[in-house]
């Protein structure tokens, strides 16, 4: 067995086992980095995506009813029933829609 490492055909498929472990592990660490990155960018977008939901709720959650229903570009007796019904759902007293003033 020791003798036909050392001939020239022992040579060769030993040069060739030898490219196939090298290419093969190097196509398997591209395709884990690749995969890790991939990874990487999803939780970016994920974390950004938050971020984003999280400054919309603040802002409309320190908006009053009027802002809010008048964003939506609605006509003036939709927005006056979508005011309404802020004021109606309203959890908090004191907050959303609430006018001080009657």
């Amino acid at each position: 067995m020791l003798a036909f490492i050392f001939t020239p055909l022992g040579k060769a498929i030993g040069a060739a086992a030898l490219a196939l472990a090298v290419f093969s592990s190097a196509f398997l660490y591209g395709k884990s980095v690749g995969r890790q990155g991939a990874a990487v960018e999803a939780l970016e977008r994920s974390v950004e995506v938050l971020r984003e939901r999280s400054e919309i709720n603040d802002q409309v959650s320190s908006s009053d009813a009027a802002d809010l229903c008048g964003s939506m570009g609605l006509s003036e007796q939709d927005r006056l029933e979508c005011v309404r019904r802020l004021v109606e759902a309203d959890p908090k007293p004191g907050h959303v829609g609430d006018d001080p003033e009657g």
